[in-house]
């Protein structure tokens, strides 16, 4: 009986020290993650307006969104693209439907305004659309609620074989614009 009451208690203490290793790696472990999550968020972007004139024949098809853990990201899919694609984002204080000029309302506490040298129409057939977006209207399938930057989106226009979008943003924040293959991505960062 008494070797099974030895056996039970350094099982219980072994349990014990293993259970305080624990916890001290675990400590370990999330401070090692709070430093790699400091050093990943953005530290160099800025709000200044960033823009690349390069252009492409193949039409936008589509736009989609994400969360990460320092921003908020809108995909545009440009399938076929081969080159650069070019790009003019920056703050805007009203988004204005291009063509028209007509004041596009977008909540938010900033209004950053993409415009992407795609079109959002077949470049051959003009009346033929390759992305539904409908000037004034929410962007198709894309939902931003939850988004810590993100706030609204809306379609402004496709014309001259550049289609552009308005996004509505918590304030002012820095901002990426980069390319992956045939996407262009646009990162607005959850702090300054």
């Amino acid at each position: 009986m008494r070797k099974i009451g030895t056996a039970a208690a350094v099982l219980v203490a072994a349990g014990a020290a293993l259970a305080g290793t624990a916890g001290t790696a675990g400590a370990t472990t999330g401070q090692a993650d709070r430093v790699r999550s400091a050093t990943a968020c953005p530290a160099s972007w800025s709000s200044n307006t960033k823009s690349a004139e390069d252009a492409t024949t193949k039409p936008l098809r589509n736009i989609r969104t994400g969360k990460h853990a320092c921003y908020d990201r809108m995909v545009f899919d440009v399938k076929g693209a081969t080159g650069k694609v070019g790009y003019h984002v920056g703050y805007t204080a009203k988004f204005r439907q291009s063509g028209t000029g007509d004041q596009i309302p977008v909540k938010g506490g900033a209004i950053l305004e993409i415009v992407v040298n795609a079109p959002s129409y077949n470049p051959s057939n003009p009346a033929q659309k390759t992305y539904a977006g409908k000037p004034g209207k929410t962007l198709p399938g894309v939902d931003v609620t939850g988004y810590k930057t993100f706030r609204d989106t809306k379609f402004g226009s496709s014309i001259e074989g550049q289609t552009q979008v308005g996004l509505g943003v918590r304030t002012k924040l820095p901002f990426r614009v980069q390319q992956s293959g045939d996407k262009l991505i646009v990162d607005v960062a959850h702090t300054r």
